[in-house]
């Protein structure tokens, strides 16, 4: 297991998980999302090539639709 951070918590994720990999696991597929990895920005396309190493910061956010 490697040990990430996840939105300000510490969290384990399985070794040679990608970010697509962590959003079907927290079973936030097919929402509008947009994922950082230490502080950048992995677009969509990337999901499945971006994989995890010790110590990586992810926020994961969610649109939310208001006025």
């Amino acid at each position: 297991m490697i040990a990430i951070e996840l939105n300000g918590a510490p969290h384990s994720v399985a070794a040679g998980q990608c970010v697509q990999d962590l959003i079907e696991a927290l079973a936030l597929s097919n929402q509008a999302l947009a994922v950082a990895v230490n502080r950048e920005v992995v677009p969509r396309p990337m999901w499945r090539e971006r994989q995890f190493v010790v110590g990586d910061k992810v926020d994961i956010v969610r649109a939310i639709g208001g006025g």
